[in-house]
């Protein structure tokens, strides 16, 4: 059998690990390996591992708390597979969930990364916000996906069951070829958390590598274990990350349309986030262009463009909020 292993980055995760490992342990009738990243953490979670999981759970422990990105970046550095499972600490697996992922990619090699359908763990019969059943992004950079656009969530009635090409797979489960992770650096350390997983494959594109969704896989993702949704934090690293993404991935002719558009939507919602006193919202939002603008030293733009016919061509602003296009099915592109 290949050598899969399954890549839990932890940070003071205790309760999470105490609750979502046994589940990984009942299910892992593939026989993958699995391994624990600490991200400096200062609990009692690795010494629990340890006392309770000595043999079947190896611990790699970090000096500090890195962020997904560079967590995984250093941790995945000591650990030798054929594919990485990158799964979030607050994640419960199902029956037979790793086979179809590692059978898929098998069969399909011009695939690098795929992602199971990730529903909701508290509400089963819905999909979870972080993923759904495989992510895209819009002319404007706004990412989404099948079964989530925005904050409206879909009832899962096996309406996204097809194998399909996604533009981005999920961070929560993200299943991806170790050496095509290793051969483009895997993610990049400067975005922290957030993104970073579309950014990554965005490049997998740009490399001539493909990303799908295999919903035969199923997983549940509890979400908003490591910041709250709605966490001025969080949309400090989305915004940020996101201008940095697009800055790095496209040209820079078509980056100035596209930051254009930005300006004003985001300038928009600076204004809303004022009157309706969310400040720390607010100065998310300008904190984010500082250090957007402190850190696009660090890249060039890209020489082609040719993946937009991958961005869903219109702005799925406009088609959600005035156009009443509230579920993925009812966005047609061909993709």
């Amino acid at each position: 059998m290949l050598d899969v292993a399954v890549v839990i980055l932890n940070w003071n995760g205790l309760f999470l690990l105490q609750k979502f490992i046994p589940i990984l342990l009942k299910y892992n009738s593939y026989g993958y390996h699995i391994y624990i990243v600490d991200n400096g953490s200062t609990d009692d979670s690795i010494d629990w591992i340890c006392d309770n999981y000595s043999d079947e759970i190896q611990v790699v422990v970090l000096s500090e708390n890195f962020g997904f990105a560079k967590g995984y970046n250093e941790g995945l550095k000591q650990i030798d597979a054929d594919y990485y499972i990158l799964l979030n600490s607050d994640v419960a697996v199902s029956e037979n969930w790793c086979e179809p992922l590692i059978n898929f990619l098998q069969n399909n090699h011009d695939y690098a990364v795929v992602q199971p359908k990730i529903l909701s763990y508290k509400n089963p019969d819905y999909f979870e916000y972080a993923g759904a059943a495989g992510g895209y992004i819009d002319k404007w950079g706004y990412p989404f996906c099948r079964g989530r656009i925005f904050n409206k969530i879909e009832k899962d009635e096996g309406q996204y069951d097809d194998i399909v090409d996604i533009f981005w797979a999920s961070g929560a489960c993200f299943v991806v070829r170790a050496e095509v992770f290793k051969k483009l650096n895997g993610f990049d350390d400067r975005f922290f958390a957030h993104m970073e997983e579309i950014d990554l494959c965005w490049r997998i594109w740009r490399n001539g590598y493909k990303v799908a969704a295999v919903p035969l896989s199923a997983v549940y993702h509890l979400g908003g274990a490591s910041l709250d949704y709605n966490d001025p934090r969080k949309l400090f690293l989305n915004i940020r990350n996101n201008h940095l993404m697009l800055y790095k991935n496209l040209t820079s002719d078509i980056f100035k349309k596209i930051s254009h558009v930005r300006h004003m939507i985001e300038y928009l919602m600076l204004f809303f986030y004022f009157c309706t006193g969310k400040i720390s919202n607010a100065k998310a939002i300008l904190s984010a262009y500082k250090d957007f603008n402190d850190l696009k030293k660090y890249y060039k733009p890209a020489n082609e463009a040719s993946i937009l016919k991958l961005l869903y061509p219109r702005s799925i602003l406009v088609d959600y909020y005035l156009k009443n296009k509230k579920k993925f099915s009812k966005l047609k592109w061909k993709i």
